[in-house]
């Protein structure tokens, strides 16, 4: 918590704090913490029963004072209470193993200047070793933090104050160390955003291992995503675990600076999430309301470009049960393209209500509104300036209008048992217009599409989750149920407009412009239910076992407007996912697994002959974790082979062709290190042995699939040089990304350099609470091709160059 927040404390007495701000730092009243009712020690008793004295089992690594203590008091069911005074900015080693609490207690308190004693009801009260001006002083009502073991944002330090975070709960649904998943899970705080100012989503992924973005440049439509090879933009884009899925062009976009964090989960996850590609998904999760007040406004400005917006959250009153979070934005800005728009509005206001300990229910809100105007590639062999406009500036736009509304909902049934509901309905408007130059002859007619839909989207998804433990054996098992609903409903049209020049491009306006001709009318209802299970079995704090089944039917209706017809598409699946992790150590783990992936594929949508097949998938992967204790770090080293059959493919833009089989083989290595205050980094590479196994024909047997580089590697570091007098502290980041040699068709006729951009940032803190940051992506103005099909080449943004004014309190 700010320096601000230090008053607000004083007058507002005994709070509740859930477990999103359980780790908040700087706090300078006192807190204290305490475990759940339904936690356990290591012995399958009660967790806090045996007092300062019992044993039990500890993994906290080095971190904050505050955070230290919050994670000692869910471990051991103990409370303790801190004059946040004596706890603001010191930091506690780790601790790993069984032990007794008051020698885990030492191990955190050594060299703090502070101990501890334990009052008649078994409070730790945490104290200065002497008495003196730092144990003196106005005392203040206590803050309590409950734990909630359940939380989907996790620890709130590990968000906002750190480019690591442990635990994560896309990769199982339930709050899991990422060393005991066995699968590759990747986090971005909040803090690793904030510090590259990320744009929108693919800017967001663009330093994460196996993930490929920014596919078509300049083209920014979708957030495109790859994941091990295989494309996720239209159904591997999630939101607070619900699916984002996109049946045509209609599309929920993400606002970056709505979220608090994005996981990444790779490879097959149908087991738990239901229909999706084998490659993995990309979960955002929204910011929530906090019960700390705080805030901030900034403004964002550069070239063509304006941002305002601000963040605020703290109770609704004193000592109310209510807590609320507003988060706003409002851009003026162009893109690099001559006569490209990226303006947006975005006002999320959320709320949480706890009526009693155990019983959580938190209200999501967002309205949000792109008036957009497209950048597009140049036809292949045309050498001009990338930035060149050769659509119509009259009939050139991609503007959505969205609102959501959802809720998440927790409730504790009894100490062991829980139920969890999440749900959100998205209803998008999309007003598409666009005229693309795909021929090389500038006397050649131009390509016209004009796009109007609406679609509506209800994801719910109910949990329940059981955890015991007795003896050595602990067990977490998880039954769900959940449904999805899209109702699409789209006109598309296409037609040609005259030709223009290249070099000196002379605009004709709506009136040389034919685009009557209907592509597709139609309204699409999908429905989708999936009934899943899984199991964590830990045996010995060394074995977990995890393994998982899913059923899934999808039943697809779409109704062609034009002609009268419906067609009805069902198709179902059942999935399984087994996996095995060993802790080698505390901080070391290997793990093996299993899964496999079901993907719908319709007539209506992808647009080709004969007979369209469910793409299935299935995935191996081994791999080892380390998580050092003496340093906040986190390195993942995976190697998998995955396997997918019939996946689509763009023939040109409205044609698909389903290919048989594609295979992805390769190496994931990841690290995120916050290593102190100072210095911040991220490393990840990416091997990709991709093929064509079956295409159908035979044609491309053998060949690489488009679109995927075999080598891609991203690092990013930055240094803060602490202020000293008058200096604040000055911060100094820089980046690389590269991408290897591709293709931009199955053929490998046409092949695509390999490119390495660089990005930079500097901060400085100007006082307390005013920070100036400048952050500059593709720093030296690389022009690059990022891919190429249908004759035409897709370029990748040049430089951009922003500064941001921030206040926060």
């Amino acid at each position: 918590m700010k320096n601000g927040g230090a008053s607000a404390l004083r007058n507002r007495g005994r709070v509740a704090v859930i477990a999103s701000a359980l780790m908040m730092t700087s706090a300078l009243a006192p807190v204290m913490f305490a475990a759940p009712a339904f936690a356990q020690d290591a012995n399958g008793a009660k967790a806090g029963q045996n007092g300062i004295e019992g044993q039990y089992a500890f993994d906290i690594p080095a971190q904050s004072l505050t955070s230290a203590l919050a994670q000692f008091g869910v471990q051991t069911g103990l409370q303790v209470t801190v004059d946040g005074a004596l706890a603001r900015d010191v930091q506690a080693g780790a601790v790993s193993g069984t032990m007794r609490a008051d020698t885990a207690l030492e191990t955190l308190l050594q060299g703090t200047g502070l101990s501890f004693d334990v009052t008649s009801d078994g409070t730790v009260v945490i104290e200065p070793l002497v008495t003196g001006e730092a144990a003196q002083g106005e005392v203040l009502d206590p803050v309590r933090v409950e734990a909630n073991a359940s939380d989907v944002t996790g620890p709130k330090d590990a968000i906002t104050e750190s480019f690591v975070a442990s635990r994560s709960v896309t990769g199982s649904k339930t709050n899991t160390q990422v060393l005991d998943d066995p699968a590759s899970v990747s986090v971005i705080t909040q803090k690793e955003m904030e510090t590259r100012n990320v744009q929108d989503m693919q800017q967001a992924l663009a330093y994460t291992s196996g993930v490929a973005v920014d596919e078509y440049g300049s083209d920014d439509r979708f957030d495109y995503v790859r994941i091990r090879g295989f494309g996720e933009t239209t159904n591997g884009v999630y939101r607070d675990g619900l699916p984002n899925h996109v049946p045509g062009w209609t599309v929920s976009r993400v606002e970056p600076y709505g979220l608090q964090q994005i996981d990444i989960l790779k490879g097959s996850t149908s087991t738990l999430f239901g229909m999706n590609a084998p490659g993995g998904l990309a979960n955002g999760i929204t910011k929530r309301p906090e019960d700390d007040a705080r805030g901030e406004v900034f403004t964002t400005f550069g070239e063509n470009h304006l941002t305002t917006g601000g963040d605020v959250t703290g109770p609704v009153a004193e000592d109310s049960k209510w807590t609320y979070r507003l988060t706003a934005l409002w851009q003026d800005a162009e893109r690099a393209q001559d006569y490209s728009r990226d303006d947006r509005l975005y006002v999320a206001p959320a709320f949480t209500y706890k009526p009693k300990a155990g019983t959580e229910l938190t209200i999501l809100t967002d309205y949000s509104k792109r008036e957009s105007s497209l950048a597009y590639g140049v036809p292949r062999g045309v050498d001009i300036n990338p930035n060149t406009f050769l659509g119509e500036p009259d009939f050139n736009k991609f503007n959505t209008e969205q609102y959501e509304f959802g809720y998440d909902f927790k409730h504790l049934i009894t100490d062991r048992l829980e139920f969890r509901q999440i749900a959100r309905y998205t209803n998008v408007e999309l007003e598409y217009r666009q005229v693309a130059a795909e021929s090389s002859s500038p006397t050649a007619n131009r390509t016209a599409y004009k796009i109007d839909g609406e679609m509506s989207n209800f994801a719910i998804d109910n949990q329940f989750e059981y955890d015991r433990s007795w003896d050595t054996t602990d067990t977490k098992t998880l039954v769900g149920f959940d449904y999805n609903r899209i109702d699409n409903r789209e006109t598309a049209k296409y037609g040609t407009a005259t030709g223009i020049g290249f070099v000196n491009p002379v605009y004709c306006g709506v009136g040389c412009i034919n685009a009557n001709t209907h592509w597709t009318d139609w309204d699409i209802e999908q429905n989708a239910y999936g009934l899943y299970a899984q199991e964590q079995l830990t045996l010995d704090d060394k074995w977990i076992v995890t393994l998982g089944g899913r059923y899934d039917y999808v039943q697809s209706d779409t109704y062609y407007v034009n002609n009268g017809t419906t067609e009805e598409n069902d198709q179902q699946s059942f999935t399984t996912r087994a996996g095995l992790t060993y802790k080698v150590t505390p901080d070391v783990s290997v793990y093996g697994n299993y899964s496999e992936s079901f993907l719908p594929v319709y007539n209506s949508i992808t647009s080709v002959e004969g007979e369209v097949k469910p793409q299935e998938g299935t995935q191996y992967e081994v791999g080892i974790k380390y998580q050092p204790e003496a340093i906040d770090a986190m390195f993942t080293l995976a190697a998998f082979d995955l396997t997918q059959t019939n996946v689509p493919y763009n023939v040109t833009s409205n044609v698909k062709s389903q290919i048989g089989e594609i295979n992805t083989r390769g190496i994931e290595f990841e690290g995120k290190m916050s290593l102190t205050d100072q210095v911040n980094m991220t490393v990840a590479y990416t091997y990709l042995d991709a093929e064509i196994v079956n295409d159908g024909n035979g044609t491309n047997d053998g060949n690489r699939p488009q679109q995927i580089p075999e080598h891609t590697a991203s690092a990013w570091v930055d240094y803060t040089v602490p202020g000293q007098g008058w200096r604040g502290d000055l911060t100094f980041g820089s980046g690389v990304r590269f991408a290897g040699p591709s293709y931009g068709d199955n053929a490998n006729q046409v092949e695509i350099a390999s490119h390495t951009v660089f990005d930079a940032a500097i901060n400085y803190r100007i006082t307390e609470n005013v920070n100036f940051a400048i952050n500059a992506t593709n720093l030296f103005d690389r022009e690059y091709v990022t891919t190429s099909y249908n004759s035409v080449d897709y370029y990748g943004d040049g430089r951009t160059v922003l500064g941001t004014l921030k206040y926060s309190w």
